[in-house]
């Protein structure tokens, strides 16, 4: 029979375990992780170039020079090429605003014997790296409604002394509302174990301005597989409710039915908005799905 148990609230909070373990998740991920697959030639060291000309280090294109320019902005190499003067532009670089939210409800307290982690702590683990992470890349990182964006090498220490001030977040399981400016991108981060027309209002809010966003949904592996038999009582660790299902086996085809309903749902959510949804599982290394995350958000690039 498979174990389960649940965490209580002192232990949603990050401590020194969860920041040891972004800290080495973070420097197992490859150093060029944000230019992984690189879907737009202005992705450098982390740097997203906005197909203009400005303050950057970049090359962009040659043009022709301008009368009135100064003269030090000549590329005399190119130049000796034709018989024109052509001036090397550089493309305005900009960092982006990353906004995170991790989950820290009470579902997202439970684990079973078949994780390697509850998935509170996954997810506070995959938070922080990405944070990590993206500030290594050249990012601006905020906690939604918690902290304002930055590029900090201290990002990691910084989040978990909000997360730990914040208690309220304790007993609330979708994030605040918000308005990332656009082309900002948001990640939330839990097990949106809840009605998915509450899922799609808050997705919807926090797309409104134009922001572009990815949903990473954290599961125990028994709440993809059900695999119990015999009598069995459910408990609802947000509400409090309990009910005994009898047969637990004679429940698993209706179970997974309504999971698969579920995330159909959810993905659907994600579509609609042009956001993306990654599925983690906790018996698999966390390392899994912060390269996907930190991928896809490289790829999504300017626009």
């Amino acid at each position: 029979m498979v174990g389960t148990h649940a965490l209580g609230s002192e232990r949603r909070t990050p401590g020194r375990r969860e920041s040891e373990g972004a800290t080495a998740l973070s420097e197992k991920m490859p150093r060029l992780v944000l230019e992984a697959r690189r879907v737009s030639s202005l992705l450098a060291h982390g740097l997203h170039g906005r197909r203009r000309a400005g303050p950057g280090e970049s090359f962009w294109q040659f043009r022709p020079f301008v009368t009135g320019e100064a003269a030090a902005r000549v590329d005399w190499r190119r130049s000796a090429r034709d018989d024109r003067l052509y001036v090397r532009e550089r493309e305005w670089e900009a960092a982006h605003n990353i906004w995170l939210w991790i989950d820290r409800s009470a579902s997202m307290g439970f684990a079973s014997d078949l994780a390697s982690a509850p998935k509170v702590e996954r997810a506070l683990v995959l938070g922080l790296a990405l944070a990590d992470a993206f500030v290594e890349g050249g990012e601006r990182v905020g906690l939604l409604g918690l902290t304002r964006a930055t590029a900090s090498r201290g990002i990691v220490e910084r989040m978990i002394q909000a997360l730990v001030a914040d208690k309220t977040g304790l007993e609330q399981d979708l994030p605040p509302r918000a308005s990332p400016a656009r082309f900002d991108e948001v990640v939330l981060i839990g097990d949106f174990l809840t009605n998915p027309d509450r899922i799609a209002t808050a997705v919807q809010s926090l797309a409104g301005r134009g922001s572009r966003g990815h949903l990473l949904m954290v599961v125990d592996p028994i709440e993809e597989t059900f695999p119990f038999t015999g009598q069995a009582v459910l408990h609802d660790l947000e509400g409090g409710l309990s009910l005994d299902i009898g047969d637990a086996g004679a429940w698993g085809d209706r179970y997974r039915a309504r999971i698969a309903e579920h995330r159909a749902a959810l993905q659907a959510i994600a579509r609609q908005q042009g956001w993306t949804l990654t599925i983690h599982r906790t018996d698999r290394p966390a390392s899994e799905a912060a390269l996907r995350l930190a991928t896809l958000i490289a790829a999504r690039g300017p626009e």
